[in-house]
């Protein structure tokens, strides 16, 4: 309990999505729970409920009734993304700082307090969590590492190595975030984007316990587009650079079958260079409608000004009070 009398304490609002992770949360609640922060900060928690088909809602406010840390519980319509629940979890937060775990425990939350030392010096305004190193599968870490390869090079060079799963902010950087309402987007990626001072914390990630994950191939793959079409315009200028590929290729074939036809190899006129057209141009301009096609569904998205998540309820809990 904080003393009335006393100064404020400086306040971090740890921000959990809840998508199938029954099994993990009340080792999630005693481990935070059990954390130890500098003296005058206390730590609250906004758990979000992005839809979860489990018991993950039931177990959390049978929890929190009694949970010792003052704590708020967003339950969503529907399953948005783990993005936008994150970011739900943001605009219930309150207090100086910010912090974002995930709820299966693979990112330890321990971690928060060295988000919290970092924070408190007043140097930097986010702190990032950077994978030492990864208890996933070799196939996992492998395509993995060639995504985060290929994105830092030519997306996004200020992206820590592995990509981004936990981090903490401060007021401002919270605030800027939830500003930027695109849909389709990356939460991290917009983080980098920001700028703003920033540091990292190296971890290493723990092997999933309980429950399988949710972070299904189809997933994966919506998130490596979103992360590349909504920071960069490599997609076009690589299709550019097929386009200009394609034509000297067209040139050079061409003169390979005028050269054909003028010794008589070629049997049936006209057969070689209209087969070569044909799919040269099917090919290219399949490609470019995909290419361009994506750009224009994530315009044509956020026209519509849909909001990013919808909140079916939100309930706060005070220790000691129901």
């Amino acid at each position: 309990m904080t003393d009335p009398s006393g100064p404020c304490p400086r306040v971090l609002t740890v921000v959990v999505p809840v998508y199938n992770n029954e099994g993990s949360l009340p080792d999630l609640l005693d481990r935070l729970a059990a954390l130890t922060f500098p003296a005058g900060v206390e730590c609250r928690a906004v758990f979000v409920i992005d839809g979860s088909p489990d018991n993950s809602e039931q177990v959390l406010r049978r929890r929190l009734e009694t949970w010792s840390l003052r704590s708020s519980l967003v339950v969503l319509s529907r399953n948005f993304g783990s993005f936008a629940a994150i970011r739900a979890g943001l605009e219930a937060a309150e207090g100086d700082w910010c912090a974002v775990v995930a709820a299966d425990l693979q990112e330890p939350p321990e971690l928060l307090v060295d988000f919290v030392e970092a924070l408190q010096t007043g140097e930097v305004d986010l702190v990032l969590g950077e994978r030492g190193d990864r208890a996933d599968p070799l196939s996992s870490r492998a395509t993995s590492g060639l995504f985060w390869r290929f994105y830092r090079r030519f997306v996004q060079p200020d992206m820590p190595p592995g990509g981004v799963d936990v981090f903490a902010c401060n007021e401002t950087v919270r605030l800027a975030i939830l500003e930027l309402r695109e849909s389709n987007s990356s939460l991290v990626g917009l983080l980098i984007w920001l700028g703003f001072r920033r540091t990292t914390v190296v971890y290493d990630r723990q092997e999933r316990t309980v429950g399988t994950s949710g972070w299904t191939f189809a997933k994966k793959v919506r998130y490596m587009a979103d992360s590349i079409f909504s920071f960069t315009d490599l997609p076009i200028r690589m299709l550019l650079a097929v386009g200009v590929f394609g034509c000297v290729s067209v040139v050079v074939l061409a003169v390979v079958v005028l050269a054909a036809w003028a010794v008589s190899e070629i049997e049936v006129p006209g057969y070689t260079p209209l087969i070569l057209s044909i799919l040269f141009i099917g090919f290219l301009v399949t490609f470019s409608l995909g290419i361009v096609g994506s750009y224009v569904w994530r315009t044509y998205d956020n026209t519509k000004r849909r909001p990013l998540t919808v909140r079916r309820s939100i309930d706060h809990f005070s220790p000691g009070a129901p």
